[in-house]
Order: C-alpha cells, then structure tokens, then sequence
C-alpha cells in the first residue's frame, strides 16, 4: 500500500517577528520490513536564510532553519509518499512483567533502540501517583507483557474521552488524567506512564493516521492530524510493539512513523524561538491518502 501525505503547519504573529530558530520533525522514517519514505519535498515560507538537515540521536531525520528578517507568519509544508509493507504475523512470545523487569540488570547496549531509555522519568513524563495506581489495578501476575500493554490501552481507551478542547500541548498527563479528557497526546503520555510504572520500557511515537469515515461520508482534505501511539519493549524475544490507545488498537498499516523518542518533547514536529512582542497562533492540517 503507498500512502500520499500532505501537511501544512503554520504560524502567525500578532507583530512582526524576527531572529527565529526552528527545528523540525515531521518526515516519516524508513523502517525496514515496515514502510519506506519514497518521495518527499519539505518547504518552508518566507524561505530561510539558512536551514540543514540532520538525525537526532533516536534517528529521526530534523530539518532546522533560521530567519533573521521580520516576518508575520511562517509555514511549514510537507508533501511526501510512503510505501507500507504488510504486516508480519507475529505471536506473544513475551515473558512475564517479574521476569521483564529482572531482564533490565542483564541490559548493556545504551544504543539509541536500548530500552534502559525508556525506563522513565523524562523531560515531560514526571512520575505520578494517580497513574501508578490505575496501572497497578490492572496488574496481573500471570499475564504477559503484551497482554498487559493492551489490557491497560484498552482500560485507559474506556477510561478516557477524546476532546480536543480539554487540553493543550503543554497539558501534564497528570491534569489530563485527573480530567479524563484530551486529545492521542495525552493518552501517549498516560500510557507510557502506567506502563513504565510496571517496568515495562515505553516510548513516545509521533506520525500520521489514515482515518476513514463514516459510511457514506466523503473524506475531507486536512482533516487527519498528525497522531501519537505508545511503543513497548516486551522483552528480547518479542521486542517493540505499538498500541494506539486513543482507538484501542494495535497498530497496522494505517500508521505511519515519523519520530521515536520518550515523550513529545522528543519528537514535537516544530521547536524553536524568536523574537516578538506580541502573541502568536497555529494551524494544523493534514491528509493521509492512498496513492493512486
């Protein structure tokens, strides 16, 4: 299957801005046996005075670009296709969370795949009482390290409402979990969280969703967003799996990597600074197609 993604992202400044600095994460990663970045163009308006491109240490690609002249908007446009293979069947092989967690003494690699990384706590993801617990409520010896991951996706799927006004990007997964409410961020972070509280090495994975509608509806362009899923290490047998918990689902070919990293701040598709004296707004629009 080969997907068509289009993103545009924009910024607008209430005065003129000047002296900015941005780096950028939203190409999608080649990930062999999964999906291949064929094409792409990545443009940025007013066009840079200087920009590079790069890796970061958990190989998602950057672009960073500089504007030393005033400007009342910039944007960020991504036109790219990415080939998706199917997926390979696989079967639990995981061990249980008391054998996972003695496994961590005998890890050594510090490589940037190494689940020692996502053993918590990160830039955004202090730990937190309210989550341990609910993890811990839906602990069972017994079970698996898969089956615990999707137990507690689908346990925080039915415990949380996805509402894209409760919070903000800056929104601890804590406020959002008292709140349960917030938008595949949030539910990232909660998860990751809940998970990492059993000593189940869990990361952050930003990308795109190919999202359907409803029977009968036609599609519309921007509509999709740029996602976020969890990432889990079930031990050397097994290695990372990815749940979704925002639509309690494994993930499949309708997700498309663009960064790996241990919260958003690791992989926020823009970071920067400039400067301004006034305020400043963002839009957002993507679309995830198949490709004709």
């Amino acid at each position: 299957m080969k997907y068509s993604i289009r993103l545009t992202i924009a910024h607008y400044y209430d005065l003129p801005a000047a002296n900015s600095r941005h780096l950028i994460r939203v190409l999608p990663r080649t990930l062999l046996g999964r999906q291949k970045l064929t094409t792409h163009l990545l443009e940025v308006f007013p066009e840079p005075e200087s920009k590079a491109e790069g890796v970061d240490f958990f190989g998602n690609t950057t672009h960073s670009c500089a504007h030393r002249d005033q400007h009342k908007e910039m944007s960020i446009r991504l036109s790219c296709h990415v080939e998706m293979d199917a997926p390979s069947l696989w079967q639990d092989l995981s061990p249980s969370i008391q054998r996972l967690r003695s496994d961590h003494d005998t890890l050594t690699d510090l490589g940037p795949t190494s689940p020692l990384h996502f053993l918590g706590p990160s830039p955004r993801l202090p730990p937190n009482s309210a989550i341990r617990d609910f993890a811990k409520d839906l602990y069972q010896p017994e079970a698996s390290a898969v089956e615990t991951v999707i137990r507690i996706g689908k346990a925080l799927h039915d415990t949380m409402t996805f509402d894209a006004t409760a919070t903000t990007v800056d929104t601890d997964a804590a406020d959002a979990f008292r709140l349960q409410r917030g938008v595949c961020q949030d539910f990232t972070h909660i998860m990751i969280l809940a998970l990492q509280s059993l000593g189940i090495p869990s990361g952050y994975v930003s990308g795109y969703l190919r999202t359907l509608p409803p029977p009968g509806s036609v599609k519309l362009e921007g509509a999709d967003a740029m996602h976020a899923w969890v990432r889990a290490w079930c031990g050397p047998l097994q290695g990372w799996i990815e749940y979704d918990p925002t639509n309690a689902t494994l993930v499949g070919t309708d997700h498309v990597v663009a960064g790996y990293g241990r919260d958003y701040s690791d992989v926020a598709p823009v970071r920067g600074h400039l400067r301004s004296s006034g305020g400043q707004s963002n839009t957002q629009a993507v679309d995830v197609a198949i490709a004709g």
